[in-house]
This record gives structure tokens, sequence and C-alpha cells, in this order.
């Protein structure tokens, strides 16, 4: 009986260790700190890596949050003063900050060919286009994204998940991790991909106007619209310069459209874009037909696809069935983030595709890579899942002003540049409507003089191609030293 009890007691400490042992820890802070170094035009740039989390804190001052970063210090520097530091964002929301970590502006890219496409075996190799060499970087995993985690679970997950929930406590985040590492001095920049602009945008303005953190740039990649205005016949037109990005980069324009450069056919088709197309929309049903089809007639032209098509759609067609119709009768699809991407459907009958092959492809590259990356390069271990989408929702969108607050901490502040950098072949933001949230940011014309915008040749994410990751690194690069201002020039519109 004693021996059965002993056995007993001994299966269930096992038990009790295994259970111990298979425990993820979410540790509120950490850290590893490693060194390395790349070669960025020639030049030789070491640097200091720290991978850890750090807290978000609740009113009462106890950490509620922990989120994961990785900070990259440049280490021959002897003035951290006059250093850059950028704070980069990815969106979703619900992403992880891994895409432009281990796809743009880091040390380490992704092992992909040159037009992006996933490569065996994963991995990464250097990045000789860093932006490293001008700046120091942070990259920040918001609340349930990569390895950041709630950790007071009496918390409201409203505190995090929502346009201006996010906005400030990753406002206050930035905040504390300035004054910890002693950078309140540095010119300072915020760069957001997708949804994160909406979450830099935001928070440009809240660090100005709640904690008094003046920036000299925010980097808007593929921006969302901002919480400005593009509903009716804007969202309905405004598309139309896409479609024929995306339909010249497949070969289905008429030959003499396809015979011009890209960069010849976009001024024109913007052009009648806004001044026919725009209108025309606008007047709905009180539009003569025989201008209808004309102008229907047009619009096949510049897209690829056939004048009945926007009839049927009341010159409307929406980017769903654009992305299944443009190669239809090639058995294709074309990607919704990237249109460079071509997919295939069960099916070829239907209003839209069974998946994004941009998306798909870019999630067989991007996991396996950053799951090693943290662990072999950044020496990070742990046992949570790095979540590339992460559980954030609900997500509160009301009162999305981010577009306006943008606007109005640079009118407050002449040292503040935007740049925005958009993907021709961008389906999910695409690039014309980025052009006309910098209108809208700004009607009067008072501080576009400190707005630029850079278009590429690729999608979404547009450094995901090997010319372009060079191209809108460089971009980067000089917004940065551009827009560091002379220690004797005040900030002051006279």
């Amino acid at each position: 009986m004693k021996k059965s009890l002993l056995t007993l007691a001994m299966v269930f400490l096992c038990l009790a260790w295994t259970f111990a042992q298979e425990k993820r820890e979410v540790k509120i802070e950490s850290s590893s700190v490693t060194n390395g170094e790349v070669t960025v035009k020639g030049k030789r740039v070491p640097y200091k890596a720290t991978a850890g989390t750090m807290p978000v804190w609740g009113e009462d001052g106890e950490p509620i949050a922990t989120l994961f970063y990785t900070y990259y210090e440049r280490t021959d520097v002897s003035d951290k003063n006059k250093r850059p530091l950028v704070f980069s964002f990815n969106g979703g929301p619900g992403s992880g900050s891994l895409w432009m970590h281990l796809a743009y502006t880091g040390p380490y890219v992704l092992n992909i060919d040159d037009e992006g496409y996933p490569l065996q075996p994963y991995g990464v190799k250097q990045n000789p286009h860093t932006i490293l060499d001008v700046a120091d970087i942070v990259y920040v995993d918001p609340v349930n994204t990569g390895y950041s985690r709630i950790v007071n679970k009496d918390t409201p997950r409203s505190t995090f998940f929502g346009i201006n929930a996010d906005v400030k406590y990753l406002s206050d985040w930035v905040k504390t991790f300035v004054t910890r590492q002693n950078r309140w001095a540095s010119p300072k920049y915020l760069i957001g991909e997708s949804y994160g602009t909406t979450r830099v945008s935001g928070m440009a303005y809240e660090l100005q106007n709640v904690h008094w953190m003046y920036l000299n740039g925010v980097i808007l990649v593929s921006p969302t619209g901002l919480g400005l205005d593009r509903s009716g016949p804007v969202a309905k037109a405004n598309y139309l310069p896409y479609y024929a990005a995306t339909a010249w980069y497949h070969k289905v324009l008429p030959a003499d459209l396809q015979a011009k450069d890209l960069y010849d056919i976009l001024p024109e088709v913007e052009k009648y874009t806004l001044d026919v197309v725009l209108p025309a929309i606008a007047r709905g049903g009180a539009l003569d037909p025989e201008e209808r089809k004309a102008i229907a007639k047009k619009m096949a032209y510049y897209s690829g696809i056939k004048e009945e098509v926007f009839l049927q759609h009341a010159l409307a067609v929406p980017t769903s069935f654009f992305w299944k119709e443009l190669m239809r009768d090639k058995g294709l699809t074309v990607g919704r983030l990237d249109s460079r991407y071509r997919g295939i459907d069960q099916t070829d009958a239907g209003d839209r595709y069974d998946y994004d092959p941009a998306l798909t492809a870019w999630n067989h590259a991007f996991s396996p890579a950053m799951n090693y990356y943290a662990k072999n390069i950044l020496k990070y271990n742990t046992d949570l899942t790095y979540n590339l989408f992460g559980p954030v929702n609900p997500w509160d969108r009301s009162n999305d002003n981010t577009g306006n607050q943008l606007a109005q901490a640079m009118l407050q502040n002449p040292y503040l540049h935007v740049m925005t950098q958009s993907g021709y072949y961008d389906g999910g933001t695409d690039y014309f409507n980025a052009k006309y949230n910098m209108w809208q940011m700004d009607p009067a014309g008072k501080i576009q003089d400190r707005m630029s915008f850079k278009g590429y040749r690729s999608g979404h994410m547009m450094y995901l191609r090997a010319e372009d990751l060079a191209n809108s690194n460089e971009d980067v690069r000089q917004f940065i030293l551009d827009t560091m201002v002379a220690p004797d020039k005040p900030a002051k519109y006279w």
C-alpha cells in the first residue's frame, strides 16, 4: 500500500514538473544583447542589438502588458544627441513589426528572390541597404503581436485594441523608452506601414501634445485612409490609376499603351480620373447614356477590363472583381496587396478570388525567418509563439481623425516633415489614394512643401523587390538627412 502511494505521489510530482516546464512564461522585463556589423555603401557599420520586453504601465503604475522590441544602435557614434532615432511599426491592426524589420530597414533581410518570392532554405541575409548607417532603429510589436502580451488579465481589452487606445498606450511606451535610453535630444522619426500609418499619424500628434515630444519626420509606407473622407464617387473613381498600372504590368493593355513606360501612362490616367471619371460618377443617373458609354470605353482602354464590365457596374468596378476578372481568360487571379503576384482558383467563375496570392507567398517566407532570426541571431529565447497576426479583435475603429491629427502636428511644428511611400501595384492601399490623402490633409496648400511622395514598381511591401529595396531605403535615408535641422535654425514661420 505504502509503495503504491509512493508511486502515485511520484507520478503527480512528475506531472506537476511537466506542466511547470510547459508553462509559457511572459517576461515583463527581459533583454538579450548581441553585437554585429553590416556593410552599407562600402562602409562598415558596427551595431549593438537589444531584443527584449518592456512594460506598458497602467494608471496605478503597475504593468498591464509588455511589448517586445528590437533596438539597433550604431556603436561607433560618439554623440547620440545628434544621432537620429527611428521607431518602426507595422499594421494589421494585429500585425507584428517583423515585416519592415526583416525585409526593409533592418540589418538583415529575408532570403527571397529578386521579385520577393520565397526561397528555401528559409532564413535571412545581410541587408546592404539598411538605414542603420544614418539612424538607430527600434522595431516595436504592439500588444498581442510578436512576443508582446497582456500581463494583467483584469485590464479591459479596450485599453489596447482601438485606434485611439492604440495611439495612447504606444505613445506612452515610446516616451518611456526614450527616457530610459536617454535619447530625448536625438532627432526622432516614426515609420509605419499599412495600418501602421494610422498608428504613427495619431502618435505624432499624441507625442507632441501629450508628452511634449516633437518629431522631425513621419514616414507613411502604403498608407490607409487615415480617417479622411474618401467615400462616394471618390471611392469609386480613384482606383483607375491602380488598375492601369496592374494591367500594364501583366501586358494586357492595348499595344499603343503597352509600348509606353509606366511613368508615362500614370499621369495621363490620373488626370482622366480627376477630370472625367470622378465628375461622371458623381452625376450618376443624370449622366448622358452616350457619354457614359464613351467613358466606359476609355476606362476599358486604360484598365484591361472590357467596356461592358464597366457599364454593368455603372463605371465603378470593385477591386475584388478586378482581381478576379483581369486575367480570367488565362485562368489566373492577381494579388490584392501586390498585383504582380498571380494565383489560381478552383474555378474561373465568380466575383472574387479564393485567396490573395501575394499575402500567401509572404507568410510562406516571413514566419520561419523571424523564428530563426530571433533565436539564432538575436539570441532571444522564449517558448512564446511569435504572432505574425495576433488576437486583437474587436478593434474600435471609431473616431479616426489620424490624418488631420498628423496635419495639425505639422502645422504646430515647423520641423516636422512627412514622406509617403507607395507601390504602384498595391490594391489594398493604392498609390493614388495615398496622394489624395496628402491633398486632403492640406486643402489650402500651406504645408505641401513639407510633404513628399515616392512611388515604386512593386506592391504593398515595395521593399520585397530587390530594386525597390535599394531605392526605398535610399529615399528614407535622404529623408532623414534632409530633415535633420541645423543647430542655429529656429522652429518658426518667419
